[in-house]
């Protein structure tokens, strides 16, 4: 396998100060309004429940949008990502919205080495598994970071979703990509992102994984998590299929076309025993 942490870091660096700046992201608003909570964690919260006073860390933070709102919320958060560039916006987000956040610059995967004792609350929001071989792996390290009682949450794009052919303009829903974990990655060359910019990517190519959802709960299990919720969602926090979708507001994006025909995220708890 070529180096794929250089390959996407490179990508992920090259993303950061687009979209920090976009419109999608909102990051002005969050020293506007010291109340305001990304959409993802808004989504989150009724299923999050009351996380004021745990010792949380967000994997995976990227820009951290998510990872403020968390603080805002109560926990006492840290963030972790392998991208350096994202990491200084994350840093400047969270001054300039008074969050007290340590920010970590590591692999997901040495998370265990990069970081400091035990977490009540292991946090990884949407699009970030897709960036690891193994979601096996991934679990282990959950488990690793787990205080015992502490809890994984996680609402990611659903595997189904990342399966489907999104160069398919008739409206037909057609699974082209694998929906298993293959050892090899699928190889994408991309000079676009996901939210709204000018930006003119230079590091355009992603080494990407997609997990089945049986091989991602047998994997918290067999990390000697025990699944505490499981939830399959009809909507997704970014326009997915371009030219398919509608907005339902409040950053939801659903299929516009007789949805329930597509899962489109999925959220995951699991709690380490006591």
């Amino acid at each position: 396998m070529t180096d794929y942490l250089s390959i996407n870091r490179a990508n992920w660096d090259d993303r950061a100060a687009a979209h920090a700046s976009s419109p999608d992201y909102r990051v002005a608003r969050f020293a506007e309004d010291p109340a305001h909570l990304s959409d993802v964690v808004r989504f989150d919260r009724q299923r999050l429940g009351d996380v004021a006073g745990l010792r949380g860390v967000h994997l995976q933070c990227h820009i951290g949008t998510d990872t403020v709102s968390l603080s805002r919320l109560g926990a006492d958060m840290t963030g972790l990502d392998f991208s350096g560039a994202s990491l200084s916006e994350a840093r400047a987000l969270a001054v300039s919205a008074g969050a007290k956040i340590n920010f970590i610059q590591s692999d997901v995967y040495a998370a265990r080495d990069a970081l400091d004792g035990e977490f009540d609350l292991v946090y990884t929001g949407i699009g970030a598994l897709c960036w690891l071989p193994s979601v096996k792996r991934w679990a282990q390290t959950v488990a690793s970071l787990l205080a015992p009682g502490g809890r994984l949450f996680i609402r990611e794009g659903h595997p189904v979703l990342w399966a489907l052919d999104y160069d398919r303009t008739d409206g037909l829903l057609s699974l082209t990509e694998p929906y298993f974990e293959l050892e090899q990655p699928q190889v994408y060359d991309e000079a676009f992102t996901y939210v709204a910019t000018d930006h003119v990517f230079t590091h355009t190519v992603t080494h990407e994984w997609n997990h089945g959802i049986g091989e991602i709960i047998t994997a918290v299990l067999e990390a000697g998590l025990v699944l505490s919720g499981f939830e399959e969602h009809q909507t997704v926090p970014w326009n997915a299929l371009n030219g398919r979708m509608r907005d339902l507001g409040d950053g939801e994006w659903q299929l516009a076309e007789k949805p329930a025909r597509l899962p489109h995220t999925y959220t995951l708890q699991a709690r380490k025993p006591v």
